[in-house]
């Protein structure tokens, strides 16, 4: 007889837990509520190329060394007025024979905050992709991607496509 109560309690956990599971998986199908996004578009102006050698051996069939690094300030300029900047570095990780490629990391400062991310760079005007890794103040909830565009005169484009940003007044 004792199996029954045993039974009955077994049978009301299960049923219990099986109704938090089914809610539990109905608010999580609504999901959270769409990510809030907004362009940046900057025209920028590179700062003077500097790479800066990490070592003595250099490759005699490339102006870099693995482990070398580029650093860069360049100018964000929006309707013609100064935005903010961006700085970075990148360390080439592969040098001739194979592809020239550098890992690079970016903060860009605008009023009310910065903007972190991260790229891959390969020498040429070729648009490089940036994965936005974060922020702070108005940008502290950031991510998103965005698109450096070189145009050959020391001059580019740089759209960022933030999402999440957290409105002005508001809390995290």
């Amino acid at each position: 007889m004792r199996k029954v109560p045993l039974i009955g309690a077994a049978a009301a956990l299960v049923l219990g837990l099986a109704g938090a599971v089914s809610i539990s998986a109905v608010s999580q199908a609504a999901g959270p509520s769409p990510a809030k996004s907004r362009t940046l578009v900057f025209d920028v102006v590179f700062s003077p190329f500097s790479p800066v050698a990490a070592n003595n051996v250099r490759n005699p069939g490339s102006p870099f060394a693995l482990g070398d690094e580029i650093v860069f300030h360049d100018q964000l300029f929006s309707g013609g007025r100064h935005a903010g900047d961006e700085l970075g570095s990148c360390v080439v990780v592969s040098v001739p024979p194979d592809s020239t490629l550098a890992n690079c990391s970016v903060i860009a400062r605008l009023p009310g905050g910065n903007i972190t991310g991260q790229f891959p760079a390969v020498p040429g005007p070729a648009p490089k992709a940036l994965a936005l890794t974060g922020g702070t103040g108005t940008y502290r909830n950031a991510g998103g991607d965005g698109t450096l565009v070189e145009f050959g005169n020391g001059k580019g484009r740089l759209t960022l496509r933030v999402l999440s940003l957290v409105p002005r007044g508001r809390g995290a």
